[in-house]
């Protein structure tokens, strides 16, 4: 079994695509990689939908209103994915992740927070973990402790891995509202634009790949520079 990843990851910009055909390709990327296959970070935007985690209660859904409700395999509770928001999935081998060994799915997580944290103090924001809470909230200011962005992944016992990251950049934020966010009722939520940053998404979905590949880079790797493949 191969312990080093072969190549960094490849980063396909699928644009905007309906959730539940992605949702599937992810599940059918993963059962059919080998130790071979090359780890891959899918950028995409989705319509409006609501998905459940495994462990979901379905009564956090409040007012689903006229958006679709998914049940999906990932861990976590209920959240939202609409225009406005960028979505990275990780369809990883994390056995790759650690020269002689695997990455553990809680070293995982944090390299991906840390992604998020690195990638909003480019743009002056201060996001913060919250202890026993997965994602990135708001360090500071009248806005501290809203959520910013939500984590929830599959992590399956060969180790390799699908789901992935969303950060909210300017989307409607409504649909937060008709929900218990991650099972929190009244957690507020909230994008860059209302922390005061005008970014164009794509800026932010490539500021968050590259830093994403840079976090998961492992001192075996040459280069940490991605190769891009545009899918649509």
């Amino acid at each position: 079994m191969s312990t080093t990843r072969p190549a960094t990851p490849i980063i396909r910009e699928l644009g905007r695509a309906e959730y539940e055909p992605t949702f599937a390709a992810m599940r059918a990327f993963t059962d059919a990689r080998t130790p071979d296959t090359q780890d891959e970070l899918w950028i995409v935007e989705h319509p409006p939908v609501f998905t459940l985690g495994l462990g979901a209660d379905r009564a956090h859904v409040l007012a689903p209103h006229d958006v679709p409700v998914v049940q999906t395999d990932r861990g976590g509770e209920v959240t939202f994915h609409g225009p406005g928001q960028v979505v990275i999935y990780l369809l990883m081998d994390l056995r790759r992740n650690k020269p002689g060994g695997k990455l553990y799915a809680r070293q995982f997580v944090a390299k991906i927070e840390q992604a998020v944290i690195d990638v909003l103090a480019a743009y002056n924001l201060a996001g913060e973990r919250v202890a026993g809470a997965p994602g990135i909230y708001m360090a500071d200011g009248p806005r501290k402790g809203a959520k910013i962005a939500a984590l929830g992944l599959k992590v399956r016992g060969n180790g390799c891995t699908y789901h992935g990251v969303s950060l909210n950049v300017a989307m409607d934020l409504a649909p937060f509202t008709w929900i218990n966010p991650c099972g929190y009722s009244g957690l507020a939520t909230v994008d860059m634009r209302t922390m005061g940053v005008e970014a164009p998404l794509a800026d932010v979905q490539q500021a968050l790949a590259r830093e994403l590949v840079r976090q998961l880079a492992t001192s075996d790797l040459g280069s940490t520079e991605p190769v891009t493949e545009q899918t649509n």
